[in-house]
């Protein structure tokens, strides 16, 4: 599924030299260029879209926002849609690199939730519309944990050595260590990166899997017994099997907030606009969630998913958790991505 290695915009200017020289085909004029998560859009979605305005859906995939960054600001290719995340997309407006939004082509828009609505990446939705959202939680295999575990200590245990599976993304593992620490998740900076180097070290030696694509398959396969995942695919699990438990973490939570954006200078913004309001359909909006159920910003079409759909912890958490969102961290994600490179090189994993 979703995979979020949080890298900024400045990190993927670096890496987007490498991509410069790469060359892809030109496609036919009715058609857009959709760079995505993998695993993230169903393709019934994209051939009813394509059956109703003729217009081709060219679905490219990727597994991070740096990836999707490097791509994006190499010029390899003319994206007309992306897909990222709410702290890219506060970097890539800063950097001027998002086309400003036509609210009169998207007459579904009034379909967001107001929650999702007034954010400080995008206030007014100018640059983005919420495609779906989620957190980032733990997920334990009850029959084979029977120990209570409410928070990242209690994952990161000697005795679950070798059993655990956590997201490949460096920002999601430093952020857990500074919750852990008492810190704000966007309280990353050189300072507090080497406070909670010493947790982290402790920790990555316990790791058997890094997977941020599908950290729900080793789960199923019964090759670790609990982890930290996605809510996404914690919801799939529960759907499977009611073992699979899900937690946010007592020390704190990530909601994570993707969007749909039109790179600056899409050669085709028409169409990108057209699928925008298209997934903004509320019938069309609950086609996604029953295939990726995540949290979905769509509040008409909530209202369509049944009460059991409504009901999974995973995708909906109950009560009224505090629930913190990535802000854009700037060249300190260099450091980021460096820190937890070194630790994974150094413990093995």
């Amino acid at each position: 599924m979703r995979s979020h290695i949080r890298l900024a915009l400045a990190a993927a200017m670096a890496a987007a030299a490498v991509l410069a020289g790469a060359s892809r085909p030109a496609y036919a004029a009715e058609s857009i260029n959709l760079f995505g998560w993998s695993e993230y859009i169903p393709q019934g979605v994209i051939d009813d879209f394509t059956k109703e305005t003729g217009i081709e859906v060219n679905y490219e995939m990727y597994a991070s926002n740096e990836e999707m960054l490097a791509k994006l600001t190499s010029g390899a290719t003319k994206y007309d849609l992306i897909q990222p995340s709410e702290y890219v997309i506060e970097a890539l407006v800063k950097e001027n690199k998002l086309e400003k939004l036509d609210h009169a082509q998207l007459p579904n828009l009034k379909n967001i939730a107001p929650e999702f609505r007034g954010l400080p990446h995008d206030p007014n939705l100018d640059y983005s519309v919420p495609y779906m959202s989620g957190t980032v939680g733990i997920v334990v295999n009850t029959e084979k944990i029977k120990e209570p575990v409410t928070g990242y200590r209690d994952v990161f245990q000697e005795k679950y050595k070798n059993r655990i599976v956590i997201l490949d993304d460096p920002l999601e593992i430093v952020t857990w260590a500074l919750h852990t620490e008492g810190l704000p998740p966007n309280a990353v900076n050189k300072e507090n990166l080497e406070k909670v180097k010493p947790l982290i070290v402790t920790w990555l030696p316990l790791v058997k899997v890094y997977d941020s694509d599908s950290p729900k398959t080793p789960l199923l396969n019964g090759d670790v017994d609990l982890g930290i995942v996605w809510s996404g695919e914690a919801a799939i699990l529960y759907n499977e099997n009611k073992k699979f438990a899900y937690t946010l973490p007592k020390e704190g939570a990530h909601r994570f907030i993707d969007n749909l954006s039109v790179p600056k200078g899409a050669p085709n913004k028409a169409g990108a606009q057209k699928f925008i309001d298209y997934v903004l359909r509320p019938e069309v909006s609950v086609k996604i969630s029953k295939e990726f159920p995540y949290t979905n910003p769509n509040a008409e079409a909530r209202k369509l998913l049944t009460p059991e759909e409504r009901a999974n912890p995973a995708s909906y958490p109950p009560g009224n958790p505090k629930l913190d969102t990535f802000r854009d961290i700037g060249e300190n994600a260099v450091l980021v991505d460096k820190v937890i490179t070194d630790l994974k090189a150094k413990s093995g994993t």
